[in-house]
């Protein structure tokens, strides 16, 4: 028998399947990361995910058709995950989220820079990266525009630039 929901309300049922922090942070890592392994996953979270809990949403996940899992064929008992179309479909409501924190939230300069890319960038960005991301996961044609390419090489030059001036306070003092 399926799962019982509260209502049927859309906005409701989406947060049902992916309303909770780590789902988002999962699906964020995978997504913008390309973190496709458990290790990976775990190891690299900025939030510190415990492995318990990354466990969890890793199965509620494919449960719910967000990720696939496949097995990795270096090593028997890994496995990579994909996401799923329903997944990729995310971008928009993930880059609004975005834009709503650099508004509302106090984030940090060089973790802005993709979020303000994506932004200014708007939907003709988004649906690029979606097909970017359909290449990835889904085996579709690689598409002529790579934004996962300039959201990498402005979140680079903005780490670069932010250890420059890190050094050059740290050689003032």
């Amino acid at each position: 028998m399926g799962e019982r929901r509260r209502s049927g309300c859309p906005i409701n049922l989406t947060l049902e399947m992916v309303g909770d922090r780590w789902s988002l942070i999962v699906i964020r890592d995978i997504m913008f990361g390309n973190r496709r392994h458990f290790r990976t996953l775990l190891n690299q979270s900025e939030e510190r995910i415990a492995s318990n809990v990354l466990a969890d949403r890793l199965r509620r996940l494919l449960a719910a058709g967000l990720l696939t899992r496949r097995s990795d064929p270096t090593h028997r008992q890994k496995g990579i995950y994909s996401l799923a179309e329903p997944a990729i479909q995310l971008v928009p409501l993930l880059a609004q989220m975005g834009s709503w924190g650099l508004r509302h939230a106090p984030a940090s300069e060089t973790l802005c820079v993709r979020a303000r890319l994506l932004e200014e960038g708007g939907p003709a960005m988004w649906r690029a990266f979606m097909d970017e991301l359909r290449h990835l996961h889904l085996d579709a044609p690689r598409p002529r525009r790579s934004v996962i390419g300039e959201l990498k090489t402005a979140f680079d030059a903005a780490a670069t630039a932010r250890d420059r001036h890190s050094d050059r306070a740290a050689r003032t003092e």
